[in-house]
């Protein structure tokens, strides 16, 4: 590298277009000493899980972790909002010492009559991993007093990292879903995995899929309810957004139901027109394939209009990308291209192989790919390569900020759509307004640099 790393275990995980030769190394557990940007294994579960609209969540640990919830997603509910509440045992020392089983019993039962849920999903934590609490026990025996299904989630910590939160949560949803006898297969329809309803985006994507003819059996997860998922293996095909999240669900329900499954994207116009069209092609019907391309025709002469005006704006920009998975970073690298943007610096936090390999295809000459950075890396790369843009998490943004550098979120918490055409328009609008914000002319001298870095002490 040509800037020099300050822990030499994190070379293998960082690489420059058109200067390494060897693969970047990914999905490995987190340096030591590095301050990761992953989250944790229950932050994973949880993330899968909440948008399960008649679902009720009840987190066995510290009260801490319940902070994450509703109020930093923005996944949308067209029916129960019991999702938007979240409850904790709350374990204090005594239950560390003596063990936190009655606590969860007791909560269980006071939950169960107070909410009657169709569905009970219990997170285990990181302390409850070291005590030993056995929530496979606690949770069968509750589920058949109380004649209901109560589902542990093993999340506790010091496992891994999200990604095993993501196959906890997975197979927490196997569970729901494996019938007692096989169902009937419905012809013409799918299941839409990794897909949270953020800002109703959802929505968008079913309208989209039921006009040209394609019906929409159940969301993985967003606004989706226990009566829906339970018929889940009734669909003929499932297609997969979010991979980092949903490849071992699609690789499982193809195994135990032969599903089959496509990779697909609908963030931005690109990726957006070519998965409408592999979705019509696998069901073969001549007039569904039809009805994609004049949607696709429609949509994209009512919105490249809209997208020319803003990319004229944004001549010599240069952005960073740093998401979640790896199916993100791909979508934004051709995103940023629609709208005249080159991608200098791109990082995800549970990105694959195949997904890097992807990405290292894609970038241009010169850009740096980063697996599972850390906040030094990220500010050095961005500094280092000019970046005007970040776009981020929840925990990106304030190092954007702090470098004077524009930010897009495209973390859960957002409540703008911005996937399908729609959100091509918004990702558009989002990055103009910010980018292009008087506030830039107030923090930069007329020499580029932020006021006061080049003054002498």
């Amino acid at each position: 590298m040509d800037t020099a790393i300050a822990i030499n275990e994190r070379d293998p995980f960082i690489s420059t277009k058109g200067k390494q030769k060897t693969s970047l190394k990914c999905d490995a557990d987190s340096i030591a000493g590095c301050v990761s940007q992953r989250a944790c294994v229950y932050c994973g579960a949880r993330v899968v899980l909440n948008p399960i609209t008649d679902a009720l969540h009840l987190v066995h640990g510290p009260i801490g972790c319940a902070s994450y919830t509703w109020d930093i997603r923005g996944s949308l509910s067209s029916g129960s909002d019991l999702y938007r509440n979240s409850f904790s045992t709350d374990l204090q020392e005594h239950d560390v010492i003596f063990g936190g089983e009655p606590k969860l019993k007791r909560a269980i039962d006071e939950l169960v009559e107070k909410y009657h849920p169709k569905v009970f999903f219990v997170y285990s934590t990181c302390i409850v991993g070291v005590i030993g609490d056995d929530l496979e026990a606690v949770c069968k025996q509750a589920a058949a007093k109380h004649g209901i299904e109560i589902i542990p989630v093993q999340s506790s910590g010091f496992i891994g990292n999200k990604a095993a939160g993501y196959r906890a949560a997975c197979d927490a949803l196997l569970r729901i879903i494996t019938p007692m006898k096989p169902l009937p297969r419905k012809k013409l329809s799918l299941n839409y995995l990794g897909d949270f309803n953020l800002a109703g985006e959802a929505w968008i994507i079913r309208g989209y899929l039921e006009e040209i003819g394609i019906d929409v059996n159940a969301v993985f997860t967003g606004d989706s309810n226990y009566d829906t998922l339970k018929k889940a293996t009734m669909a003929s095909l499932n297609v997969m957004q979010c991979a980092g999240s949903m490849t071992y669900l699609a690789n499982k329900m193809q195994e135990q139901f032969d599903i089959p499954y496509l990779r697909i994207s609908f963030l931005g116009m690109e990726d957006t027109a070519d998965s409408l069209r592999r979705i019509a092609e696998f069901f073969g019907d001549a007039n569904i394939i039809e009805r994609a391309e004049q949607l696709i025709a429609r949509e994209q002469n009512l919105v490249q209009p809209i997208i020319d005006a803003y990319k004229g704006q944004f001549n010599g920009k240069k952005a960073a990308v740093y998401v979640g998975g790896g199916f993100k970073a791909i979508s934004l690298i051709k995103q940023f291209r629609e709208i005249g943007i080159d991608v200098v610096m791109v990082g995800t936090q549970t990105g694959q192989q195949d997904e890097y390999d992807t990405i290292h295809e894609l970038a241009d000459d010169g850009t740096v790919i980063l697996d599972d950075a850390n906040p030094s890396e990220l500010e050095r790369f961005m500094t280092q390569q000019g970046a005007n843009l970040l776009v981020g998490g929840v925990k990106e943004r304030p190092l954007a900020y702090k470098l004077g550098i524009a930010f897009v979120d495209h973390n859960h918490d957002r409540k703008h759509p911005l996937s399908g055409f729609v959100g091509a328009v918004n990702f558009a609008k989002e990055v103009n307004s910010t980018l292009c914000s008087p506030v830039w002319d107030y923090m930069y001298d007329f020499g580029g640099d932020l006021h006061g870095t080049n003054s002498e002490a």
